[in-house]
């Protein structure tokens, strides 16, 4: 029993330094991903679009960001869950905008509890995802005007920026590698190879 609770505390004590370590190479590359990524987007939208129509840039895409540039080998940033997510959230925003635009507590809880379920389903769980369709049912202004193109843009046109900076940056250096299941295929062919040479 006392080298059990020792080793459960050699473990924990391991556990936690290494969550505790500070790897700046790492930190260098998120935030230079995240600020060209984001920062594209906002120029787009600041030197493109005209005041009035400044919805280019919608706050589920911070989010996102937070697990393509800083939780890279998380299954929930990969490149399927991270465009899947956002739009099939996004097409299930609108329609539920469009069946139910008057009771926001009822459109609004809605178009998260599906956008959850469809995400689950279609194996493209994104957690941004629900606050894309949160955007679609409780914006006013321009949004909802928008219907269906808000799928296409800012959605998905964005999300293709994101992860277009994602693909340049998380593969910048041999320690990153997105999507993950590239460094999977390169671990299978390295045993491959090293079976060959026996």
């Amino acid at each position: 029993m006392k080298k059990t609770i020792k080793r459960t505390f050699r473990v924990s004590k391991y556990v936690i330094y290494k969550e505790t370590l500070v790897d700046y190479k790492e930190h260098f590359w998120s935030f230079l991903g995240a600020f060209f990524g984001i920062g594209i987007i906002a120029f787009i939208q600041s030197h493109s679009l005209s005041a009035t129509e400044n919805i280019f840039l919608i706050g589920s895409f911070g989010a996102s960001s937070v697990l393509i540039y800083g939780a890279i080998q998380s299954p929930l940033a990969q490149p399927r869950n991270l465009i899947g997510g956002h739009v099939i959230s996004a097409l299930v925003g609108v329609t539920v905008f469009k069946i139910i635009p008057d009771v926001l507590w009822l459109s609004a809880s809605l178009a998260v509890a599906l956008s959850i379920v469809l995400m689950q389903y279609t194996k493209t769980l994104h957690p941004p995802g629900g606050a894309t369709a949160l955007i679609a049912v409780s914006s006013t202004g321009k949004i909802p005007e928008l219907g269906y193109w808000y799928v296409i843009s800012p959605v998905l046109s964005g999300c293709i920026i994101l992860l277009v900076v994602a693909l340049i940056f998380n593969n910048m250096t041999s320690n990153r590698d997105y999507p993950t299941h590239s460094r999977l295929k390169r671990l299978l062919k390295k045993k491959h190879t090293h079976k060959m040479k026996k």
